[in-house]
């Protein structure tokens, strides 16, 4: 059940069950928008718990309030990431990060070959998205990945539908040509 439709008397959505239904979504587009799993994971518990704070709202506003929410924590988590990159340079310590040894690891039941050409996409799409204007990036990742509505995507981004419209059209045309290779 959609968590704009207005619930049944008994049937009234859970803000565990929202949750529950965004978190993967959220994870997936954070991690998109981040390029670092942890870093993605961090951003959707912290708007997961800054939502708890909003309970007591209707449950038609739970899904532009979180996405909203997490569209700042992505921000924040850039910024940053940007002072702590600025920071290691001056120091002389850039590029000392290692990623996680296990999750290195093949998955034994999965196609290798498929599982290289998937990373391969998904990374040259993470890296196009992140290339993208911050206002373009949200408007792309919340509309596209998200599949939230134009009037929802305005709610969360705090500005107008036509904006909204605006900001996808020019992302999705820099996307394009960004990703000419992999049509």
């Amino acid at each position: 059940m959609p968590f704009d439709a207005a619930p049944a008397a008994n049937d009234a959505p859970t803000l565990d069950a929202f949750l529950a239904s965004v978190e993967r979504r959220g994870f997936r587009m954070a991690e998109l928008a981040l390029g670092h799993r942890e870093d993605a994971l961090d951003a959707v518990q912290e708007a997961m718990i800054r939502l708890v704070g909003y309970r007591d709202r209707p449950p038609a506003e739970w899904t532009p309030l979180f996405w909203s929410i997490l569209r700042r924590q992505v921000t924040d988590r850039h910024r940053r990431n940007a002072v702590r990159r600025r920071v290691l340079s001056v120091l002389g310590m850039a590029g000392e990060e290692r990623e996680d040894p296990l999750e290195m690891l093949p998955d034994p039941n999965e196609d290798p070959e498929r599982r290289l050409a998937d990373a391969a996409a998904w990374s040259a799409l993470g890296r196009a998205v992140r290339a993208l204007p911050r206002r373009q990036r949200e408007a792309y990742l919340l509309r596209e990945l998200q599949g939230l509505d134009v009037r929802e995507t305005a709610a969360a981004m705090g500005c107008s539908e036509g904006s909204v419209k605006t900001h996808l059209s020019r992302a999705m045309a820099a996307l394009r040509k960004h990703l000419e290779d992999w049509r």
